[in-house]
Formats: structure tokens, sequence, C-alpha cells
């Protein structure tokens, strides 16, 4: 299993390099790198230089768009996860303009631009079911189960991977003297691009924990249900897939 996520990662690498393109405009350099957004777009970065290195920036597409969508981050929960969000990336945002964006160097550049992509997509995927009439995030809901199943966990921990590239993991339920360390990740939009995202994260990070550490993908099946493909690549590549409507059958193994 290791040799064959050591293959998963390099390929994932591989084609990572290999489908960002760049593009001058006007004083800014932009980047487009092929994760997809809520409308299955890829996400676009702008990069210019600055006295202190780099400045990197979504010029404020991401707000903005949940926004339009009926997404108003306007309550102090929704500032609250918000800001935590970036928090974990050390992204910071902008209220004025409405942009996450992040300072780099040339010796911490690549760290950055990864950093400023999984915060894009992190906020998206926190928020794009946030219109009026839902009531409470996916996250939420998952700590809330945690908490009610007396699992003992701590929140939104980053991990470096073996790539030197940093993952942040929604929870964290320590080793114990009946079960190893368990990692989960609450997949809210669970697609191709997310599936993808969870196990680069996990294929580049297990090698770096403790032995016999698992990882679990809670996935978000309230609203459509899962295809089948997708529970089976988790699966394949050693991440246990748990539907939310689900959940109680792994709560004995993540309580022990």
């Amino acid at each position: 299993m290791t040799a064959e996520m050591r293959q998963l990662k390099d390929k994932y690498l591989a084609w990572l390099g290999d489908e960002i393109t760049l593009r001058k405009v006007n004083d800014w350099l932009e980047i487009t790198a092929p994760f997809l957004d809520r409308h299955n777009d890829y996400l676009q970065i702008y990069i210019r230089r600055v006295d202190s290195g780099y400045l990197l920036t979504d010029d404020g597409y991401i707000i903005n768009d949940l926004e339009m969508g009926g997404c108003e981050l306007n309550t102090p929960r929704c500032r609250y996860l918000l800001q935590m969000t970036l928090n974990g990336f050390g992204v910071q945002y902008d209220e004025n303009t409405k942009e996450l964006y992040i300072c780099a160097s040339s010796d911490n550049f690549a760290l950055r631009k990864h950093s400023l992509l999984q915060a894009m997509l992190a906020v998206n995927d926190l928020f794009y079911l946030a219109t009026p009439h839902i009531k409470s995030f996916f996250l939420d809901d998952v700590e809330s189960w945690l908490e009610a199943a007396n699992i003992r966990f701590t929140p939104r921990l980053k991990f470096t991977g073996a790539s030197g590239l940093d993952h942040q993991f929604h929870f964290v339920i320590p080793k114990s003297r009946h079960q190893p360390e368990r990692i989960l990740l609450g997949v809210n939009r669970p697609d191709r691009s997310s599936v993808e995202r969870t196990l680069f994260a996990w294929g580049d990070t297990k090698a770096k924990r403790s032995v016999g550490a698992r990882a679990y993908a809670v996935l978000n099946d309230r609203d459509k249900p899962i295809a089948e493909s997708l529970s089976n690549a988790y699966s394949n590549c050693g991440v246990v897939p748990v539907l939310w409507s689900r959940r109680d059958l792994v709560k004995k193994e993540l309580a022990a």
C-alpha cells in the first residue's frame, strides 16, 4: 500500500504541474490551477511583486461568488467559521475588496500558493450550501455528532506532508490503548475533485503520522446519494468512506 500511495502521489504532482497555466494580465500574473470550484471551473489566482516578495490573491472571486449565490457572510457564526478556516492556511481576508490573499517570498512561494488555493477550496466547500434556509454547516454537524458520541478529538490541525506542503485536517482523534490515531475529513461536497484532494493530502501525510494511523472521509449525503465510484476510490486508497447517513456504524471504533 505504501508503494501504491507513493505512485499516486507522484502522478498527482506531475498532473498538477502539467495542468497549471500562466498568463500576463497587466501588472499581474494569472495562474490557472486544475482545482474545480462549485461551478466546475478551474480556480485562478493573481500574483505580483511587492517590496516584501510576492502578493497572491483570488481577486475577491470566492467570497463574491458565494454572496451572488445567496450566501451572505454577515453573521457572527459565518465570520467566525471564515476566519477559523483561513487561519488554518495562513491566509488573510480583506473585508473591503473581499479578497483572500497571502504574501510569499522566493523560498516559500510554492507552499504559500498551495495554501491560498486550498483556502479558496475550503471556503467554497464550507459555505456553498449556506443559503438562507439552511440553519447549520456540515462541519458543525460533524463536530456536534462527535461531541454527542463522546468521541474525543482536536479540531483543525495542520500537518506537513512528505512533499513539504501543508494539509489541514478537520478532526484528529488521538491514539488510545485500543485504536491508532484517526484523522477525519468532512467532505461537504463529495465529487471527483474533493476525492483527489483528500487522497493526495492523506497520501502525502500518512508516512509522517504514527504507525497504523487511519483516515476517514465523512461524506455529506444529505442532499444527494454518493456515487459508488467515489466511495470505492476512497476505499481503494486506504481511506475509510463514511456516509453521513450511516455515521453511527463507525461510532464505536472512533470512540474507542
